[in-house]
């Protein structure tokens, strides 16, 4: 089992909504058994509350519903995670400072860099404080980044999943 985890600021617009594109698509091609998705924010202040709701509107406008609560990223959440995929760059940062050592640093990465189309170092903004149009574009950037995130792990796993979560124990997903 491959275990994900994506990471925003508080947990209740980015990262859920990328939680929920990705458990679709795992749905989708049913990879459930291999795949495990969670979401989590590097702050505390949203913890137990379920995604905000302009972020479930947006998702149920297309079909998601989004039902996770709000979680904190600590430095023992790297040791149940083999990926962890940051929202922006600030959150890369503050994840690579909790990170307990160089492999749990390995781990991190940003979202939109599986995403073909999205330039180097790209990051999804932080819809919170605009209008639901922010909503509707964070919805468009997850679902581009995950189905990149995605196809990416089924290229790596070859014939067999089973190899993916292998490869993901030994180190060699953080090389991509």
């Amino acid at each position: 089992m491959l275990r994900i985890c994506f990471v925003c600021l508080g947990n209740i617009c980015r990262s859920p909504t990328a939680q929920g594109v990705m458990e679709r698509l795992v749905r989708e091609r049913s990879l459930e058994a291999h795949l495990e998705i969670e979401s989590a924010g590097t702050g505390n202040w949203h913890v137990g509350s379920l995604p905000d709701p302009r972020t479930r509107r947006a998702a149920k406008r297309r079909g998601y519903e989004l039902v996770s609560r709000a979680q904190q990223f600590t430095a023992s959440s790297f040791a149940r995670f083999d990926l962890v995929l940051a929202a922006d760059t600030q959150n890369a940062r503050t994840l690579a400072q909790l990170a307990p050592d160089d492999s749990a640093r390995g781990k991190i990465q940003l979202l939109r860099s599986f995403d073909p189309a999205s330039p180097r170092g790209a990051s999804v903004p932080d819809p919170y404080e605009g209008g639901e149009e922010g909503f509707e574009e964070v919805l468009e950037i997850c679902e581009a980044a995950c189905a990149g995130l995605l196809d990416r792990l089924i290229e790596a796993a070859g014939p067999s999943f089973e190899n993916l979560t292998r490869l993901a124990k030994v180190g060699t997903l953080d090389t991509w």
